[in-house]
């Protein structure tokens, strides 16, 4: 005679199983960070390896090339300074793979140590974003604008960078493809008025994340200072308690530029944290550990792609292990 399953065998069954969307939404976060990281993570595999080739010890001449090799993914001099002088204290090893895992272990402790993002409070909040032009602050913008959308918030656009027509028209563009309203005025028009205009849309239609794009004219530091300050005092009066941040977009294929841009910007107005774009078409990755420990600003984001959802979390130890491991 046949046996009958019964209600609660075939629930207990494998293939009923409910599959688990964190394990999902891990495994495409993974693959988005080592397709982002690939350029870097494969010339920092090659030049280790050159390094120690047929060396027995890991004596100064070898410890030499390993700091050139760091310095070239653009991790900070300073960093692989430090870097080189842990391995000259604590290891002798000559093999590749030991020695790129006890750099990984290392990385993560310098990350884990630069400063944390402030938390952000509840409410409507106002994020200011700055950034030298062609940085890929725009589309940077729009990614944030798809993650917040993708979290249930409603979202809000300021196209407050009306120094470049085109800013203001790609970020429109952006808008409709996302299907996110944006606040904008001509071409010229004050950026502190914009985004008093943005601030009123907002409340009325119960926005909970304005995003405002700004200009981004480092050579004339003065008026992008004066700038940014107006926008900040309409800010304080217009959305009192709101909570603020300011993230800096940083194009990761610039190296050392993008630490020499992060330090005018720093002294032009507070930065909170770094988004690092364009990680993806560059050899330097490495620069997420540079600003993290030379500059003391928290890495937040990282962009992958050039698709709106190539935006990921910054992780210390999973940022290490993709860099290094």
């Amino acid at each position: 005679m046949k046996e009958t399953k019964t209600p609660t065998d075939l629930a207990l069954a494998p293939e009923a199983q409910v599959p688990d969307p964190d394990a999902a939404k891990k495994a495409g976060f993974w693959t988005k960070l080592k397709r982002g990281l690939l350029m870097t993570h494969t010339e920092i595999i090659e030049r280790v390896g050159a390094a120690v080739a047929g060396r027995a010890v890991l004596d100064a001449t070898t410890l030499d090339y390993l700091e050139e090799a760091l310095i070239s993914a653009d991790l900070g001099v300073e960093t692989s300074l430090e870097l080189v002088e842990m391995l000259r204290t604590t290891t002798d090893t000559t093999d590749p793979q030991a020695l790129r895992v006890r750099l990984a272990e290392e990385v993560v402790l310098l990350l884990e140590r630069a400063p944390k993002a402030k938390p952000i409070g509840d409410g409507p909040r106002v994020t200011l974003v700055v950034g030298v032009n062609g940085v890929g602050k725009t589309t940077s913008i729009a990614k944030l604008a798809r993650r917040s959308k993708d979290q249930g918030e409603r979202v809000l656009l300021a196209a407050a960078d009306t120094f470049r027509a085109a800013a203001i028209e790609q970020l429109a563009l952006w808008g409709e493809r996302l299907g996110v309203d944006v606040i904008r005025q001509a071409p010229g028009a004050d950026p502190a008025a914009v985004v008093y205009d943005a601030i009123q849309a907002a409340r009325a239609r119960g926005v909970t994340r304005l995003i405002v794009d700004t200009a981004g004219r480092l050579h004339t530091k003065d008026h992008l200072m004066a700038e940014l300050s107006k926008i900040n005092r309409v800010i304080d009066r217009e959305a009192a308690g709101w909570p603020r941040e300011t993230i800096l977009v940083l194009d990761a294929t610039t190296g050392q530029n993008a630490l020499a841009q992060a330090r005018t910007f720093a002294q032009v107005v507070p930065v909170d944290g770094v988004l690092l774009a364009k990680l993806d078409g560059t050899a330097k990755g490495g620069m997420a550990v540079a600003i993290a420990r030379e500059l003391k600003l928290p890495v937040l984001f990282l962009g992958v792609g050039e698709k709106a959802d190539d935006l990921i979390d910054f992780e210390p130890r999973a940022f290490a292990n993709a860099l290094l491991g």
